[in-house]
């Protein structure tokens, strides 16, 4: 029993010391790539389709302004105020899902737990995950600025199919870089954000539509003063 203590006792210093470290090395480093862009291409190589992995990292001084604000508007307008996790949100959310008995399960996710989520874990929605996915949010909450997290939320997320952050989205929907986007290219591609392989912001549909002009009425509502 001894030994086998002994052996969990180092292993949870390896990943303690490991996750660190990577936090560390991320905090100046792009984010080379993730376990979703893999697993998608798994995906398409298993459907008989061409495999498709379109991203281009870009500092966060060369994207639009309204960018961020736009994403932050429509995923998590206190993204500046809280320390990893919105609790208000969460409470919300669970009252919200014991209404409906899980009929359509709302989240509230902040984009620190998203961005640690897309970074250093995999798509799942196990406790074991959400319980890492906790330990990880604090520690990029620790170990970067929010600007970093808004920076590596925006390079690495999931944008369209096959296609991942800020400057190949813009690319890929509006043919233009990212340091260009309009308010209102800004603020569709923050609309489809949570379902991107389904909605397209450059062919919007009604819902999106509707969702966009909601992001384009509250966007001067949230502050990011911490961003440039």
């Amino acid at each position: 029993m001894k030994k086998i203590l002994r052996v969990i006792g180092t292993l949870i210093l390896w990943f303690l010391g490991l996750s660190v470290a990577l936090a560390l090395l991320y905090r100046f480093v792009p984010v080379p790539c993730t376990i979703l862009m893999l697993q998608r291409c798994v995906e398409q190589k298993m459907d008989g389709r061409p495999m498709k992995l379109d991203r281009r990292w870009v500092p966060i001084e060369r994207m639009s302004r309204n960018l961020p604000r736009a994403v932050a508007t429509a995923e998590d307008q206190k993204f500046e105020e809280h320390v990893g996790f919105d609790f208000e949100a969460i409470e919300k959310a669970a009252k919200y899902n014991e209404r409906h008995h899980g009929r359509k399960v709302k989240g509230a996710s902040t984009i620190s737990q998203q961005c640690a989520k897309n970074v250093f874990l995999w798509p799942s929605r196990s406790w074991a995950r959400k319980g890492l996915e906790v330990y990880f949010t604090f520690l990029i909450e620790m170990c970067w600025s929010k600007e970093r997290i808004m920076e590596v939320y925006l390079n690495v997320i999931e944008m369209g199919p096959g296609v991942y952050g800020a400057e190949a989205a813009s690319r890929y929907y509006f043919h233009k870089p990212a340091a260009r986007l309009t308010r209102e290219e800004a603020a569709r591609i923050a609309a489809v954000l949570p379902n991107p392989r389904r909605w397209s912001a450059s062919r919007p549909t009604p819902y999106i539509l509707r969702r966009t002009d909601w992001i384009l009425s509250h966007m001067h509502d949230v502050e990011l003063k911490d961003l440039r």
